[in-house]
């Protein structure tokens, strides 16, 4: 361990700078056009000291959508923790989800995600991140189906994996349209969609918010 590395158990000051400058500079230039050397000076470390924390560059990619996605869910927790309905704990997790590249809360926001898509194509390491980074994703939407079925608002018979894996990809197909600016789906427009699927597959009320 060097001196700059943290001592076990201590929270590793460095390696968070890291991850946020990765987040935020792979997100505004894009993966390929990011280098190692753009980070260390950001953080003001050198590339040898990120190099020693992470490896590689794909490494540090997968890390830093790691740290991301931590934010993204330490953020959303007390939100649903707060919420009685299973069915507002999805709108919740929609509207979070289905928002303008810029306007994601967790640093980084969707770029990180396309350029781990792209990148997990090709690179096994990466491609096995990424099924990790998903199952969290539909482990979360599975968990509030059955606080849903345990409260009796959703049906007992609803098969809550199977729920949670379609509505993922239905939910990723709607962000990145709306994080893509596409003009024919807004925010509002894609909650619609996939709170309409929601409430087909379970059960629950929904109703669009006027205008």
């Amino acid at each position: 361990m060097t001196s700059e590395t943290a001592a076990p158990g201590v929270p590793d000051v460095r390696r968070e700078q890291m991850l946020r400058a990765a987040s935020e500079t792979i997100s505004e230039r894009g993966f390929s056009e990011t280098r190692i050397t753009d980070v260390a000076r950001r953080t003001g470390a050198s590339p040898a000291l990120v190099i020693y924390y992470f490896g590689t560059k794909d490494r540090l990619l997968t890390e830093a959508l790691r740290w991301s996605e931590d934010a993204f869910y330490t953020g959303v927790a007390g939100l649903l923790e707060s919420l009685s309905t299973a069915r507002e704990r999805l709108e919740t997790l929609v509207r979070r989800t289905c928002v303008p590249h810029g306007d994601v809360e967790s640093p980084g926001g969707w770029g990180l995600w396309f350029d781990l898509w792209a990148q997990a194509l090709r690179h096994p390491e990466v491609a096995k991140d990424r099924v990790e980074l998903d199952q969290r994703w539909r482990a979360t939407i599975a968990a509030v189906v059955r606080d849903g079925q345990r409260g009796g608002e959703v049906p007992g018979d609803v098969d809550a994996d199977e729920f949670a894996l379609t509505f993922s990809a239905l939910l990723d197909g709607l962000a990145i349209q709306v994080a893509l600016l596409d003009p024919a789906i807004d925010p509002a427009h894609a909650v619609a969609i996939a709170m309409r699927f929601a409430s087909s597959q379970l059960g629950v009320d929904w109703v669009a918010p006027h205008p």
